[in-house]
């Protein structure tokens, strides 16, 4: 089947229902240790939220369900390159590691565009791995907008 860590497979199967939905299809997940302590799909439009991205729906429900807005020890899964917003918002939590899948030249703020983690004025720099499960994200935001044309 997948050749790629379970969290990943939960992100992808959150941006499916987020697609499902309408929405653009991102999903996250956050993780402590190996249990999952938050999932999110983008859900701007159904939420009538333009912060309402997948990585900030996890970040959201991750800091409710541990009781804290540090997430010092969790790991971010996203399908998606973070934009600059959710960059950020990684950075004040605290995560320990980003883990995502396709990377993002158009809107991505990880490793394109600003390359929000080297700037002077970030904090706090998770480790960054790419490329985890970039096919099948990729094939998901593909057929998502080859939809819409």
């Amino acid at each position: 089947m997948f050749r790629f860590p379970a969290p990943m497979r939960a992100a992808l199967v959150a941006a499916e229902a987020a697609a499902a939905q309408g929405e653009v299809p991102v999903g996250a997940v956050v993780t402590l240790g190996d249990r999952i302590v938050g999932t999110g799909g983008n859900a701007p439009r159904a939420r009538h939220d333009p912060t309402a991205h997948a990585e900030i729906v996890a970040i959201r429900e991750a800091a409710a369900v541990l009781g804290r807005d540090r997430l010092e020890g969790c790991d971010l899964w996203v399908t998606l390159e973070p934009c600059a917003m959710c960059a950020g918002a990684i950075s004040h939590a605290r995560l320990a590691r980003l883990y995502y899948g396709a990377a993002d030249p158009k809107g991505g703020a990880v490793e394109h565009g600003p390359r929000f983690f080297t700037q002077p004025t970030c904090h706090h720099r998770p480790e960054v791995y790419g490329g985890i499960g970039e096919a099948e994200a990729a094939a998901l935001l593909r057929g998502f907008f080859a939809g819409r044309r």
